[in-house]
């Protein structure tokens, strides 16, 4: 039989053990040894030396840490703005074909509306991909959009609500179209071109428009836009 030195080991080296044990079961088995052990070394040690064990201590078992992936919310992402891309079209459907290696089907993320398209591709080489179509230039059935996943592409497939060319696969507002109650007031409908020439010209255009403007309120100029002809 062991002595109640060599028992007295064994139990200090059984509670280390169970301070790095992580199953519950492990650890229950250790505990029951520990008191055996405990038990025999008390009956070996000399009578005028017993003392009453100090009650075990008592282990609770730790939580399970969770291993799943946390999932960030999107608003949170940064993503890279996909604008080169090319598309087109039958009677039937629009195609938008999105030239990007390395998706993930299960991680794209679609969004259709009957007037827009938003694409985010996620995790892709260690980034985030979006292409997205504020306002279509014609409606689309969002319900029969749907996209493929290539190996070097995806494919984005919109389903026309009515059957037709698109001119553009953007909408883009007609801005020298003249507005009818402005028909009846020339002076009007020129200042209104004027106005959208400035908005979409240059530096040096915009120049010239401001000062032809300033010119002709000031009445220097009696046609607007003489001074850029």
């Amino acid at each position: 039989m062991a002595s109640s030195d060599d028992l007295a080991l064994d139990v200090e080296e059984l509670k280390h053990l169970q301070t790095i044990a992580k199953r519950p079961r492990i650890v229950s088995l250790i505990s029951s040894e520990i008191r055996n052990l405990e038990k025999l070394a008390n009956a070996a040690a000399p009578a005028s030396s017993h003392q009453t064990p100090a009650p075990f201590p008592t282990v609770s078992t730790p939580n399970p840490i969770s291993t799943a992936p946390k999932v960030v919310s999107n608003s949170l992402l940064n993503y890279v703005s996909l604008s080169s891309f090319s598309w087109d079209q039958d009677n039937d459907q629009l195609k938008i074909y999105i030239p990007l290696e390395g998706v993930d089907k299960e991680k794209v993320e679609a969004d259709f509306k009957s007037m827009s398209v938003d694409i985010k591709l996620h995790d892709v080489q260690g980034k985030n991909y979006r292409c997205a179509v504020p306002k279509l230039n014609k409606e689309i059935v969002p319900e029969k959009c749907k996209f493929i996943v290539k190996p070097k592409r995806v494919v984005v497939i919109l389903a026309k609500a009515s059957k037709g060319n698109w001119l553009d696969l953007h909408f883009k507002e007609d801005k020298l179209k003249p507005n009818l109650d402005k028909e009846r007031d020339p002076m009007a409908g020129i200042m209104d071109l004027m106005k959208n020439m400035y908005e979409d010209g240059d530096e040096e255009m915009k120049k010239t428009i401001a000062k032809a403007w300033t010119d002709a309120r000031s009445g220097k100029a009696a046609d607007p836009l003489q001074s850029y002809r």
